[in-house]
């Protein structure tokens, strides 16, 4: 399945918070979207497996994604390896997504910032044809790399290079994730767990953007006008 773009999370909930209305956006405006999960967030402090899994397809229906997967790598102990890499790269090349959204480049957790670097290396050598890989038939991939990567801001601030304007989607986009009852702030779910500051109610209170970081230098109106500025 061929993607306009594949937004890439290292824990289940990280594209919601992180992306999920410049999802909701795109697939408005005739593009395909899906989402790559890393891990299962199986050290989350609250829920479990099971209901990451649940809540993540819940979350996928309300964005209108075409696909979700994840690549069950282990929370907190994977790395950015050739294993690893090899493995990220059968899923860009089987989904050859024109944009890659994914983790920030640095954060407090410190899965954000090596899921980061691990997809911006796997990216760049999805391109290169002697990096061979096989389906899930079998068959020998073609290279694929795509044309941009985006990092969305999670915890720690970053200056953002271009914001994309969310505020007609903005209802969905908390909707999406709202499907996390386990993790975000839920009367119901207050024994899921341990609190954490992304389950309490104040921590939903955010402002209609989301900004993203870049490598490169763009002059951007939207994700369908992507200009790159020679420098």
């Amino acid at each position: 399945m061929k993607l306009d773009l594949l937004a890439i999370g290292v824990h289940p909930d990280d594209v919601e918070l992180g992306c999920s209305g410049t999802i909701i956006n795109e697939i408005k405006n005739g593009k395909t979207a899906g989402v790559l999960d890393l891990t299962q967030g199986e050290l989350g402090s609250r829920g479990n497996v099971e209901t990451r899994y649940e809540e993540a397809a819940k979350a996928a229906m309300i964005m209108g994604v075409s696909v979700r997967e994840n690549l069950k790598m282990r929370d907190g102990f994977f790395q950015n390896d050739e294993e690893h890499q090899r493995k990220l790269i059968v899923a860009i090349r089987k989904y050859q997504p024109e944009v890659v959204i994914t983790n920030a480049l640095s954060d407090r957790h410190p899965d954000h910032g090596r899921a980061a670097k691990l997809t911006t290396d796997s990216c760049f050598l999805s391109g290169l044809r002697k990096v061979e890989t096989k389906d899930e038939k079998g068959d020998q991939q073609e290279p694929w790399r795509p044309k941009y990567i985006f990092h969305y801001i999670q915890d720690r601030y970053h200056e953002p290079d271009f914001i994309i304007d969310i505020s007609d989607v903005f209802e969905q986009r908390m909707e999406a994730i709202k499907a996390y009852t386990t993790q975000f702030y839920n009367p119901e779910n207050e024994d899921d767990g341990p609190q954490t500051y992304i389950s309490t109610s104040a921590f939903l209170g955010v402002q209609y953007g989301e900004g993203f970081n870049t490598e490169k230098s763009l002059g951007i109106k939207n994700l369908d006008s992507l200009v790159t500025i020679e420098t």
